[in-house]
């Protein structure tokens, strides 16, 4: 499991609204065809996202953004893909996950002959060799001091998701089909079964032999070659690899763009849909790609993604007949205004999504009686009544890091972990640990997403009364990813949404030096603990870790989660085929099904 960024909340405010201007590709539903069995083939369906898109690269640090993620999603395959649910599915038709052996761990990877990239290249175990040394860190081999940065040695592939997993294995072997790997793991792996190749997380998404030519290599051959002879990184012995530097610095940031490349090799699918057009910070449009034949098949023709951030413009778009899908900020106004739209179907769910505020553990936040001072002043209860009680009168501030309220262990952890500290506002006593101290302080947000600058808005006028001079930092909402961890800001309010299998989204985020944990926490204590969790194959056993590791990530004066994400989709009936799902690919986690209808 990887969690995933998304900027998508539930809100009330307003800002001012995108621009509702038409789109590259259709400005109105297709009429399809009729297939032999009467259902309806062909036609163009539009979808509204709230974020921008910027990156064909969603398994990086910058690029693991919800709407990247989903793009991803769309054009590429894998072995394994989750269903609503929230049980794992093979996808055989892409190739085959056999387990060889329980104890130990060993499972092999093929994929099934004629499964090839939009180029017409294979995708092949080359392509596996290079998911799996970016999934497992092979080649770091970096220190860190206690701010988390790095004093000697490096990290190269800047994964957004955690290593830990695919660390336990040896360096695989390609078969001699020249289509298969094996990972043989030194200890049991929790999440094994969604650690490669997982569809949500964009499958086997990087072509190894585009990689190598941008890396500067002669081929996919001279790629392998380097992966099997390159030593193991060891921290305790760094070594300069320049050769695999310059693959990673292009698979790092050589996929980020919010147009569409005139390269087509920076944009290759080996899924359902190829991109097509992109209008930065307006719309994309995703064009069936005819050669795939190797999972579920696409019913529609064409996908306009159209990014509008605001509530109230998503429901305008869909009610004009502008648009066929929206997935809007939740809130009791925006759902009454879709219960009176005729002939819309909605739908409501909680989403396994949180948003939070995450402190710096550098700069002014490095002292953690200023960081503790803050969280003293952050109105959680203010920000749900406002954001979310309309649409859930019994929603509560979030008080556990790791698990959400629906979650068994939420009781228990919530009431050992500390969080009674931050029930409520306490500006004299954020006053007392500040001591006449004034901190400055940035805050980095998505400013075009209403919630945000909601949640924003209340957190700076509270701060501001024991002394904190707030500086807005808001971003747009294409750039706002890219900025996390970038070192210009002491706090930031965005969400997490993860697949809702496995446990390895928590190292992700809170594991000492991990590509997702943007704000420098550490506590060997807890890594202790995820080290222990993602070889813990039992579910009690592993939420009582999470409870440890929970009471941990709040002694440290972490920051706060603020809610839990309620959903809300709704869809014309001139399409069919969406179903609700509460992870982070939302509508289009059966895109296939998606159908125009007469």
């Amino acid at each position: 499991m990887r969690f995933g960024r998304t900027s998508k909340a539930l809100g009330v405010a307003a800002v001012a609204a995108l621009a509702l201007s038409a789109c590259a590709a259709n400005t109105g539903t297709e009429t399809p065809e009729e297939s032999a069995e009467g259902e309806a083939t062909g036609g163009n369906i539009r979808v509204v996202e709230v974020n921008a898109f910027s990156s064909f690269n969603s398994n990086s640090s910058e690029g693991n953004v919800d709407i990247n993620g989903k793009i991803a999603y769309a054009t590429h395959s894998g072995f394994v893909y989750i269903n609503n649910d929230l049980e794992v599915e093979k996808n055989e038709d892409f190739g085959t996950m056999e387990v060889l052996s329980e104890d130990p761990l060993s499972v092999k990877y093929t994929v099934n002959e004629g499964v090839n990239w939009s180029d017409g290249e294979p995708v092949d175990g080359g392509d596996l060799l290079l998911s799996w040394a970016i999934g497992s860190g092979y080649f770091n081999d970096a220190t860190t001091d206690d701010a988390g940065e790095i004093v000697s040695g490096a990290t190269y592939f800047d994964y957004a998701g955690d290593t830990g997993g695919l660390a336990l294995t040896e360096l695989p072997e390609i078969g001699d089909d020249g289509r298969s790997i094996t990972l043989n793991y030194s200890e049991p792996f929790a999440d094994y079964e969604v650690a490669f190749g997982l569809m949500t997380e964009g499958g086997i998404s990087t072509p190894a032999h585009v990689l190598a030519e941008k890396g500067g290599l002669a081929d996919e051959d001279a790629l392998i070659e380097l992966i099997e002879t390159e030593s193991k990184g060891d921290p305790e012995s760094p070594v300069e690899r320049p050769e695999v530097q310059a693959l990673a610095d292009f698979w790092n940031t050589g996929f980020d763009t919010k147009s569409l490349p005139t390269d087509e090799s920076l944009f290759l699918s080996n899924g359902p849909f190829i991109a097509s057009a992109i209008t930065p910070d307006q719309s994309m449009t995703l064009t069936r790609n005819e050669d795939y034949s190797w999972g579920p098949e696409a019913k529609v023709d064409e996908i306009t993604v159209r990014y509008i951030g605001e509530a109230p413009a998503q429901v305008q778009a869909l009610q004009n007949g502008e648009v066929d899908i929206i997935a809007p900020q939740a809130s009791a106004d925006t759902v009454e205004q879709l219960e009176g739209l005729e002939g819309v179907t909605v739908e409501q769910g909680n989403q396994l999504s949180y948003d939070h505020l995450d402190l710096n553990f550098s700069g002014v936040f490095e002292d953690e009686a200023v960081r503790e001072a803050f969280m003293k002043t952050v109105p959680r209860q203010q920000i749900v009544d406002t954001i979310v009680k309309k649409i859930n009168p019994d929603a509560q501030p979030l008080d556990s890091q790791l698990f959400l309220t629906d979650q068994a262990p939420y009781e228990e952890s919530s009431s050992n972990n500390g969080s009674e500290a931050y029930g409520e506002v306490d500006i004299e006593g954020a006053k007392e640990l500040l001591d006449g101290a004034t901190p400055e302080v940035r805050i980095m947000y998505n400013r075009d997403n209403p919630n945000r600058l909601n949640s924003y808005t209340l957190i700076a006028e509270s701060a501001a009364q024991a002394g904190f001079k707030i500086v807005d930092g808001g971003l747009g909402s294409s750039d706002w990813g890219a900025a996390l961890g970038n070192g210009t800001y002491d706090a930031t309010i965005f969400g997490w949404i993860n697949s809702g299998v496995g446990v390895s989204g928590v190292p992700q985020i809170f594991k000492s030096g991990n590509g997702s944990n943007f704000n420098g926490f550490s506590s060997p204590e807890a890594d202790e603990l995820m080290d222990e969790l993602i070889v813990t194959t039992d579910p009690d056993e592993q939420d009582a870790l999470q409870v440890q590791i929970d009471k941990f990530i709040w002694d440290s004066k972490y920051g706060l989660p603020l809610f839990q994400v309620p959903g809300v989709d709704a869809y014309s009936d001139n399409v069919t085929g969406i179903e609700y799902m509460p992870n982070q690919t939302g509508v289009w986690w059966n895109f296939w099904d998606w159908q125009v209808v007469q």
